[in-house]
């Protein structure tokens, strides 16, 4: 954007040119010296040039001259060079010199809405000032926009695309908001940092009341990255399961581990987390993502917890993370062929021609319909389509490469190579089946995860000992079964048999044969008697006895139903018959909701559903397992990576509990984002809260 010389009245303003290649230009010396400046775009009154006259009579000629076009939209259009087409300023769209000025003028309404109550005025191409003259009519007022719900709809755009509040630093998206608004005045990055704070302060203190009514056990996940500016940082989330059987996960909280990062340093951090939402007598697990700091610092957590004699607490290994590494030892002999395939599919994404023709030549050779674009993430998914395309649209896949031999000739794959990616997806299948399955599971207990890593670890076994199998996938599926043993080391304990029977698809009919110990058996009965007896039980009847005689709603009980609810108070009496019971019945099918299951068969278990409710809620992962497989990872990884120290935790914590669920709140005041929008939309004034504000 240029600045001319113009003159209004009496006085000489700055005026803009707006090029026809639509470049918004400025001049070093008319930029603001800040990005809230108002005088980028000055507070003019809209103002137009006045109607241009008619010819008039000179003496006694009878001839009229030609009348002059001066309309007032021409300022908005330039001559070109051979006077016969005019340009608009604003886009550059050319019309005929013998265009009517209402065809213009439609053109500026419809295409650049509010042209003619911009602040600025635009330059004319001559070297002439413009005299331009206010028109006598009344002008018309612009319309008002409510700064706080621009703002606040701004600190919402921030927390969900994990965006720092520096953004609106950036001069061009500022100017963006004037130009559609010159009222517009946008919050600086230091107001939009101290809303941000209080926000989550605000939504903080809501996560520990909310952790205050939870009556049952609560487990623990970890997560580690390091961000752009090399700082180590840890999250730690929540998860139980409500009375109404429904699971919860909650982020507690997101927080720097200070240098050395060591083992000590993790502990530290983690024990003062979980002293702040008063959880330290209450956390039953954790789940680590497998490195060596955190493990000793889970062991330290658990030695502080077992001096005070607090409830049992275990730590456990990320089986996502056990399986990732596991697969990318096994696809390490086939890097270079995956790296080839996965460049082709690049070319295919970016070419809209190549895409059909594909799509054409997987149909004459009948090899399946494929949804483009093809996922290229270097995660598992996406490595795994690579072998997709070669096992499965093998003959396509050539004739493209063959047909662009000049572009994609280098990535023609010879027949050993070929078979190297048969034998991977064959191979590979039920790892991809695996994951696939606990990425879309509802719940995925560690009894369930436990029997498919127990499958993974026969596919190994198997592959190992086959004659068929060539020596380089040999020698893969050796590294492979050293990790997968080192996980079932970890995991073959007390505290998760009694985490894997009490899934009713699992019990001890499908619990690994490494877990399946005759003590564990035992030891698993004597905990639910010394565990979930009297104190358990007698809050638990009393709430049971109250919810029935409300369901009674004070009408005569059938003489069945008398005795139906005699024989359950008889069979609560001994509290190891739950259990023997509860084991001795069959499995439910694999595709049960445990929840539901246990929602619908607490009043046969009491003393062992409460048990289940602690139990069920520790997690088999430290992370969504789809964050871990799946190109969603990628966005997931950018976002933590990308944010500053300075907001990183503000930022990740309240967009994580907004996507739970919770309202977003500044101090006492929720944020009513809906009904924001919607008074947003009718140009009304209101406060953040939603409630009316009167001027003064």
């Amino acid at each position: 954007m240029q600045f001319g010389a113009g003159v209004v009245g009496d006085k000489t303003v700055a005026l803009m040119d707006w090029s026809v290649s639509n470049t918004y230009k400025h001049l070093k010396d008319t930029e603001p010296k800040s990005v809230m400046d108002g005088s980028l775009i000055p507070n003019i009154e809209p103002i137009d040039s006045a109607p241009g006259g008619t010819s008039s009579d000179k003496g006694n000629h009878l001839t009229k001259r030609k009348k002059t076009m001066t309309s007032v939209y021409l300022r908005f259009f330039e001559t070109t060079s051979d006077g016969k087409n005019r340009r608009c300023k604003f886009c550059g769209q050319s019309y005929s010199i013998s265009t009517a000025t209402g065809n213009l003028g439609r053109h500026l309404s419809n295409r650049h809405p509010g042209y003619d109550k911009a602040d600025d005025t635009i330059s004319t191409p001559s070297s002439q000032p413009l005299i331009v003259i206010k028109k006598p009519q009344t002008q018309v007022k612009t319309s008002h926009v409510d700064l706080d719900h621009l703002n606040w709809l701004l600190v919402k755009w921030l927390i969900l695309a994990s965006l720092p509040p520096s953004t609106f630093e950036e001069k061009w998206l500022c100017n963006s908001f004037k130009f559609l608004n010159p009222t517009v005045q946008i919050w600086p990055t230091e107001k939009f940092q101290l809303v941000l704070t209080e926000v989550f302060k605000t939504m903080r203190e809501d996560v520990r009341c909310t952790l205050a009514n939870v009556t049952s056990k609560v487990s623990i996940t970890l997560d580690f990255w390091t961000s752009y500016q090399q700082v180590f940082y840890m999250s730690v989330s929540c998860q139980w399961i409500d009375d109404l059987w429904s699971f919860h996960k909650l982020l507690l909280d997101v927080s720097r581990v200070p240098s050395p990062c060591g083992s000590s340093e993790i502990y530290q951090t983690l024990l003062k987390i979980l002293k702040f939402y008063h959880l330290e007598s209450r956390v039953l697990s954790c789940t680590h993502d497998n490195s060596t700091n955190v493990v000793h610092a889970c062991h330290t957590l658990k030695e502080e917890l077992d001096s005070q004699k607090a409830n049992p607490f275990c730590y456990i290994p990320c089986a996502a993370r056990t399986l990732n590494s596991v697969i990318d030892d096994g696809l390490r002999s086939t890097k270079s062929v995956v790296a080839k395939i996965r460049e082709f599919a690049l070319e295919i994404n970016s070419s809209p021609e190549i895409i059909d023709e594909f799509n054409q030549f997987t149909t004459t050779y009948q090899e399946g319909n494929w949804k483009f674009p093809l996922d290229v993430s270097a995660r598992w998914n996406g490595t795994y389509q690579m072998l997709d395309i070669v096992r499965k649209a093998g003959k396509s896949m050539e004739t493209i490469i063959r047909k662009y031999d000049e572009m994609l000739g280098r990535l023609l794959l010879n027949s050993a190579e070929k078979n190297a990616i048969n034998i991977m997806h064959a191979y590979l299948e039920p790892f991809y089946k695996t994951t696939n399955d606990i990425c879309t599971n509802k719940l995925p207990t560690v009894g369930l995860v436990l029997f498919f890593m127990d499958h993974i670890s026969e596919t190994i076994t198997a592959c190992r000992e086959s004659r068929h199998t060539p020596d380089w996938l040999k020698n893969a599926a050796i590294d492979m079964t050293t990790k997968v043993r080192s996980y079932n080391d970890q995991v073959s304990n007390i505290f998760t048999y009694m985490t894997a029977i009490l899934d009713p698809r699992i019990k001890i009919e499908l619990i690994p044969e490494s877990l399946n110990l005759d003590n564990y058996l035992e030891e698993a009965r004597s905990h639910f008697v010394r565990n979930y007896l009297s104190n358990h039980f007698a809050s638990m009847t009393s709430s049971y006895g109250n919810t029935q005689e409300l369901d009674d709603g004070g009408s005569n009980v059938s003489f069945a139903e008398e005795i139906a609810r005699k024989r359950r108070r008889a069979s609560m009496g001994n509290s190891t018959d739950e259990l023997t019971q509860y084991l001795s019945e069959p499995t439910a099918p694999i595709f049960t909701d445990v929840l539901e299951w246990w929602k619908v068969n607490s009043t046969r278990y009491p003393r062992l559903s409460i048990m289940a409710r602690d139990f069920l809620a520790v997690q088999a992962t430290s992370i969504e397992p789809e964050d871990l497989f799946c190109s969603k990872g990628d966005e997931v990884d950018r976002s933590k990576q990308s944010l500053p120290h300075s907001s990183i935790r503000e930022t990740l914590c309240v967009r994580s509990w907004t996507e739970c669920g919770m309202k977003l709140k500044f101090k006492s005041t929720e944020i009513d984002y809906d009904r924001l929008m919607e008074l947003a939309g009718l140009g009304d004034n209101v406060a953040p809260g939603g409630s009316e504000k009167k001027h003064k």
